[in-house]
């Protein structure tokens, strides 16, 4: 028989506690940062455009301004004869929107959204960051009528490009987990705001319409999806087929009353993200999804976005005492108090309380005073809220324009006080950049990400 042994027990191990903020894979940081660099370029060129306009709009200018925004083009008997304002806003920005919807869907398919653990944290905070602000205006303007509470969505999106636009003027050297975080967050907030504009900014639907679109999109969806079996390597032919079935589903939504951006998620989430191996089987590697998203995002990023802004930034502030008036419309309070407080406190509030029910702790490299500027960068919102502005008020009503100006201030508020915060942390940022470059055995992938890959 054998003898019990004498020697002790080993304790067991302490269950490992979850770590939020953390490095993904070497690959998605790869990626992340390219997505990330087009976009701080982006947000140069959309800052020059809203200056732009600003002082067409505020100068002897101003008349030829509204007239080239209101200059009408188009077929009429299709319901396309729109002004050159709308023409941005319907259908540049569903550009936008369009690479939006491939953003996310690579994300949910095959970026850090996939995992559950990973994604619960940016998903809470987007939906904080949309919800603390929301209710925040809804309150201040809860006395003043049906019409201003219309713009309770105004302050609930975050502006990527611009947020990256500040990062790249200040000189923060923000760890990568963090501007995946943010750039994951505004990503989120992008499919919110489209689902409320959707279901809230909707009137007078015309349903046959809708219901027809669902023809092309289905054609759409099969093409993209056997692209190299219809197209093989004839590019040319395929955007041939693509861009029509594109634009007849964009003009299908736009007539059904539904805001044409609507469309441009729809067409996104049809194209697939991963390329299946020949005859079937396992995942193979990236899709038409990542082919579309760095041929569109310069066009997404450079051009469409910064000519919505042109068409509706453009606000006549009228001096000292037209910017006291405007400021001092609830719906301006309303606005600027969400962007500013409401916005990162339902940022940082959702994160927090995400971290301790899940009893998480956050990446040793990182504090909550990061998380707290990165929430506050999270209250630059523009592009979004210009668009919902003016579905809520109209383009050129008093209170569309007050409600830009707001956008404009509150922006500006949160920047700052984010440039605060992570202006004085950057020596700290500065010692993690260096860590993070660190690679003994000159393999190309720094070894945080091996250890990391490796946990």
């Amino acid at each position: 028989m054998t003898e019990p042994s004498n020697l002790p027990t080993p304790p067991k191990s302490a269950p490992s506690t979850a770590i939020i903020l953390r490095r993904g894979s070497h690959n998605e940081f790869v990626r992340i940062s390219g997505i990330l660099r087009k976009e701080t370029v982006g947000g140069a060129i959309l800052l020059a455009a809203t200056v732009a306009a600003l002082i067409m709009a505020n100068s002897g200018f101003s008349d030829a301004y509204y007239a080239f925004r209101d200059y009408k083009i188009g077929y009429a008997p299709w319901h396309l004869e729109l002004s050159l304002g709308a023409w941005a806003a319907d259908g540049f920005l569903a550009i936008f929107f369009f690479l939006a919807g491939l953003e996310l869907k690579r994300e949910f398919v095959a970026g850090d959204l996939r995992s559950v653990n990973r994604a619960i944290v940016p998903v809470a905070a987007a939906v904080g960051g949309v919800i603390i602000p929301a209710v925040i205006y809804v309150l201040i303007n809860l006395e003043t009528g049906a019409e201003t509470l219309r713009g309770w969505a105004i302050p609930t999106a975050t502006d990527i490009a611009f947020a990256l636009a500040v990062l790249a003027v200040i000189g923060s050297k923000l760890p990568p987990a963090l501007r995946i975080f943010l750039l994951t967050l505004a990503v989120v907030d992008d499919l919110l705001a489209i689902a409320i504009i959707a279901f809230f900014y909707t009137t007078d639907m015309n349903v046959p319409l809708l219901l027809l679109a669902i023809v092309p999109l289905a054609l759409f969806w099969v093409l993209t999806h056997k692209f190299s079996y219809f197209f093989g390597t004839r590019a040319w032919a395929a955007w041939t087929l693509l861009l029509p079935l594109g634009f007849i589903v964009w003009a299908l939504v736009h007539g059904s009353g539904v805001h044409a951006t609507v469309a441009g998620v729809l067409l996104g989430f049809a194209v697939p993200v991963l390329r299946s191996k020949r005859g079937g089987g396992p995942d193979a590697g990236p899709g038409l999804a990542e082919t579309l998203e760095h041929r569109i995002r310069p066009l997404s990023s450079g051009f469409a976005i910064p000519v919505f802004a042109f068409f509706s930034a453009g606000v006549t502030i009228g001096g000292a005492d037209g910017l006291y008036r405007a400021l001092t419309d609830p719906v301006a309070i309303g606005i600027v108090v969400a962007l500013v407080v409401g916005k990162p406190t339902g940022v940082l509030l959702a994160t927090f309380i995400v971290t301790k029910t899940t009893k998480a702790s956050l990446d040793p490299d990182l504090a909550w005073i990061d998380v707290i500027g990165v929430s506050l960068l999270a209250g630059v919102g523009f592009t979004v809220s210009l668009l919902i502005s003016e579905l809520a008020f109209g383009q050129g009503s008093p209170h569309d324009d007050h409600a830009k100006v707001a956008i404009l201030v509150g922006s500006l508020l949160a920047a700052l006080l984010a440039t605060a915060i992570l202006r004085s942390r950057n020596r700290h940022y500065g010692r993690i950049a260096e860590k993070e470059a660190i690679d003994s055995d000159n393999d190309g992938i720094p070894d945080v990400y091996q250890s990391e890959e490796a946990r």
